[in-house]
């Protein structure tokens, strides 16, 4: 077994792991508390979530280095950084609403993503890649889907915490929603992420993102066949603060009305 398939199995493991936890602690009483804004919650599931996933993958990896949402960085002396969301779509989960998951990335020191796992438990759907391997649901092939405009599309999207984002994201939500056939917002990156690798939506495009909540779901929907840019059209890095992730035959389409919204 190579070393990034080993990365994968982790990864898996820890995302598994971490998920079923929440899964089982979310009809459950949550401490929860707001870290940056009113609207940007933590619990005590996304910090006991973390160190589980952070513990398995030091225990098999002791020398990566970690950059986690809830506590940063973790310097290593290894080539690998893995990227950890231990629970996207927090504010779902404090309200009990069931879209949430756990987002694995892992880099190289090339800055390229290499491995990609995000765990679903409320549907108990596991979406992984490896670089050049391929994307995959619970083990089967997946591939973006084959529409061919925004018309007849499914869009995803998110709105950022801060009033300036949303504002922004309201004026874009107008304009595709005159445009595509539905809009669709779940309140989780990273599934929308995957959703789009996996064709139930065409397209999705967020802003004030962080890496935790790319650095999965980009390796997924660029496996699957899928093309991610940035709002003007540039190459993504998950350090990009926006996105826009298509099935690739939409791309340019979605792209010039996103940047006809702003105009």
């Amino acid at each position: 077994m190579s070393e990034v398939e080993r990365m994968r199995k982790v990864a898996m493991e820890a995302a598994l792991k971490a998920g079923k936890y929440a899964l089982k602690r979310l009809d459950g009483v949550k401490e929860i508390s707001q870290k940056d804004g009113v609207n940007n919650l933590v619990t005590d599931v996304d910090r006991l979530s973390e160190k589980m996933i952070i513990d398995h993958i030091h225990k098999i990896f002791p020398s990566h280095s970690i950059l986690a949402e809830e506590s940063g960085e973790h310097d290593g002396k290894g080539e690998f950084k893995w990227i950890i969301d231990p629970l996207d779509g927090t504010t779902n989960y404090a309200h009990g609403f069931p879209v949430f998951c756990v987002s694995i990335g892992v880099i190289g020191a090339d800055g390229k993503s290499k491995i990609g796992v995000v765990y679903d438990p409320s549907r108990n759907e596991i979406f992984y890649a490896e670089e050049g391997g391929g994307a995959f649901l619970n083990k089967k092939n997946i591939r973006v889907s084959t529409k061919e405009s925004v018309q007849e599309s499914l869009i995803a999207t998110g709105f950022a915490y801060s009033l300036e984002g949303k504002v922004s994201s309201i004026d874009y939500f107008r304009t595709i929603l005159n445009h595509a056939q539905a809009v669709r917002r779940a309140g989780s990156a990273a599934i929308d992420l995957c959703y789009v690798a996996c064709g139930r939506f065409d397209g999705f495009w967020e802003m004030g993102l962080s890496p935790w909540d790319t650095a999965a779901g980009y390796l997924i929907v660029k496996e699957a066949g899928g093309s991610i840019t940035t709002l003007d059209g540039m190459d993504f890095n998950i350090f990009s603060k926006e996105i826009i992730s298509t099935n690739s035959r939409i791309h340019k389409e979605l792209l010039a009305l996103l940047n006809l919204s702003q105009n």
